[in-house]
């Protein structure tokens, strides 16, 4: 009896032990679990603290960097004068003085051109960079970048006229073989003379649609400047633009302001318009070749332009764009009508016999007032009633001799 009992209470500590190793391992399992688990946090904050430093190492580079630079002496601003071998060049100093100096081994030798702007080492004067040239934003705002939707097709009782500025400005740039094989210069530019209202700005727009060139347009009064000097300079940076755009079309609107005749004047403002003319005829006629740079002016009062500005070499063609005839009425008014609802009983050739004297843009005044006429009447179409009440508005207001009253479809001279 008793080996009966010690036997099952060995086996019973044996079960027992047994329990307590699984237990155990269960126990050390969660904790192996637990400190893999640790660990990984641990190399995460480790790895997010290892970038944490680098950012500030980099920071605090960045900052020494600066500190390191404004440290630094300042340049002393210069000019080329001019290329000497074994990469020296001749450079005058904003002080004032002339200077053989050295070039840094990391400007390009086609960089390094006589006129250009350099920064100057304070102590060694070497050429260490080169300073870009500044030009005024408003010579760059000058260049259309979206080409006019004015095709010549829009363009009525200008055919002569078109083909001449196609001559003038397109084929020089289009085909310049065909000068070559004759042997001639092609023109420099083209002077477009008209009242206004002809269509002298319309044609401009068409050669912009027309060309892939740079079009670059300004008004001559944009180029009048309060202070001395600034107007010639704005010149200087517009051929300048034009030059490094081209081929490129400068389109000077309004000529007459800045190219009026010249006088003697007391005042200091008519002295400075007279410099910058001068200076936009040095420009169009100078030493310097313009290249493929093309000019187109346009003026209501050519009479009052100086003769310099008006010899051969600068504007070469000078094409008048006259009053319309009856049949350029006839075509600017078939233009103007298209795609509009007219009723049955208008006369395109009543109107064009009414309105003798009218410009392009009164004939597109009187279309588009005679629509407004009828959107106020209620109607669904222009009737000729309206065209005659649109005509007899719009040439009461014109001031010039003969013009012509239209009352009750009745012609008045």
């Amino acid at each position: 009896m008793p080996d009966v009992l010690d036997s099952d209470d060995t086996k019973k500590e044996g079960e027992d032990y047994s329990k307590y190793l699984l237990d155990r391992v269960r126990q050390l399992e969660e904790r192996n679990i637990k400190l893999r688990e640790e660990s990984r946090r641990v190399e995460t904050e480790k790895r997010f603290a290892e970038s944490q430093k680098v950012k500030y190492e980099r920071e605090v580079r960045k900052l020494r960097s600066e500190l390191e630079r404004m440290r630094a002496p300042p340049l002393v601003v210069g000019t080329i004068i001019d290329l000497l071998k074994d990469n020296k060049v001749v450079v005058k100093s904003s002080t004032g003085p002339k200077f053989v100096v050295n070039i840094s081994q990391f400007i390009s030798e086609e960089e390094i051109k006589a006129g250009s702007q350099v920064a100057l080492n304070q102590q060694s004067l070497a050429v260490v960079s080169l300073i870009p040239s500044q030009k005024d934003p408003a010579v760059y705002a000058m260049e259309i970048i979206e080409a006019s939707d004015i095709r010549y097709s829009d363009i009525g009782g200008l055919d002569d006229q078109i083909i001449e500025l196609k001559e003038t400005v397109e084929l020089p740039l289009v085909e310049p073989e065909r000068f070559e094989k004759i042997g001639i210069e092609p023109p420099n530019g083209v002077l477009l003379i008209g009242p206004p209202g002809t269509g002298k700005t319309l044609l401009a727009k068409a050669v912009a649609h027309r060309t892939n060139a740079t079009f670059i347009r300004v008004v001559g009064s944009e180029l009048v400047q309060k202070y001395i000097g600034e107007g010639s300079r704005l010149v200087r940076e517009l051929f300048s633009m034009a030059k490094e755009k081209s081929p490129s079309i400068v389109f000077i609107d309004e000529m007459d302001a800045i190219g009026a005749r010249r006088f003697e004047s007391a005042t200091s403002g008519d002295r400075e318009v007279q410099r910058t003319l001068m200076q936009l005829l040095a420009e169009m006629d100078g030493f310097d070749s313009r290249g493929d740079v093309k000019i187109i002016g346009a003026t209501n009062r050519p009479d009052i332009l100086d003769p310099a500005l008006l010899r051969p070499g600068r504007f070469d063609r000078i094409i008048e764009i006259p009053i319309p005839t009856f049949d350029a009425r006839m075509e600017i008014l078939k233009i103007h009508t298209s795609g509009i609802s007219l009723a049955d009983d208008v006369d395109i050739v009543n109107i064009a016999s009414i309105t003798e004297g009218t410009s392009g843009a009164d004939l597109k005044a009187i279309v588009m007032e005679s629509g407004m006429l009828a959107i106020r009447n209620g109607g669904d179409s222009i009737s000729m009633d309206d065209i005659y009440q649109a005509t007899r508005k719009v040439m009461s207001s014109m001031k010039r001799d003969g013009n012509v009253f239209i009352e009750s479809g009745t012609m008045f001279a």
